[in-house]
């Protein structure tokens, strides 16, 4: 791997900390090639710190290391990506992230869609709402959408459309994800379950 460390008369790279995980970003450093050879040497992240003007190992007085996971090189080849394994919160203020947020696995829209779901359970008095008129009717109601919404997926995926196909699975996926929040679980656990196995 070639780190450009004299770009701009400058010895130091940008190094963006991501969870290997979560993929969630959890702070920003800088390197100098003695910070990256310590840290590719002893597997905790070691920046070079501007303020201190010397090395500095993340978690050297909290015990909070990052442990090293993987190391990316940008085309230009000089920022860094290093995916790590954090061992408790990353920001000097407690918080997971440098910019206060929690450090967890993201689903993107989906995720945003169980918050919705999620909302809903537990506002199921909107009488305008489909979702809080499914979790009105009950676990067995819900849990016969899913599988008609199985059922018509199953039809459509031996038929040769493909925009009924995926109309069908998003609807599927949708009841599922309102089954998941009856019974109390999220993607999270899914994923966990299959993270296990794998």
């Amino acid at each position: 791997m070639e780190i450009d460390f004299n770009k701009n008369n400058d010895t130091l790279v940008p190094a963006v900390i991501q969870d290997a995980n979560t993929k969630q970003i959890l702070m920003l450093g800088y390197m100098n090639e003695e910070a990256y050879k310590k840290t590719v040497a002893t597997q905790k992240v070691t920046f070079y710190s501007r303020t201190k003007q010397r090395l500095w190992t993340k978690g050297e007085e909290s015990g909070n290391f990052l442990m090293l996971k993987d190391i990316k090189v940008d085309c230009d080849n000089d920022t860094l990506l290093i995916q790590v394994n954090p061992v408790g919160p990353v920001c000097h203020k407690g918080t997971d992230t440098c910019w206060a947020e929690k450090n967890e696995t993201s689903f993107g829209f989906l995720s945003e869609l169980e918050k919705i779901i999620s909302d809903r359970k537990e506002n199921q008095n909107n009488e305008k709402s489909y979702v809080a008129s499914l979790f009105r009717s009950g676990i067995n109601k819900i849990a016969q959408k899913v599988g008609e919404e199985a059922v018509e997926t199953v039809i459509e995926a031996k038929d040769d459309n493909e925009e009924l196909f995926l109309n069908e699975s998003a609807d599927l996926l949708f009841h599922y994800l309102i089954l998941l929040q009856a019974k109390g679980y999220t993607l999270k656990d899914i994923a966990k379950v299959l993270e296990e196995r794998h």
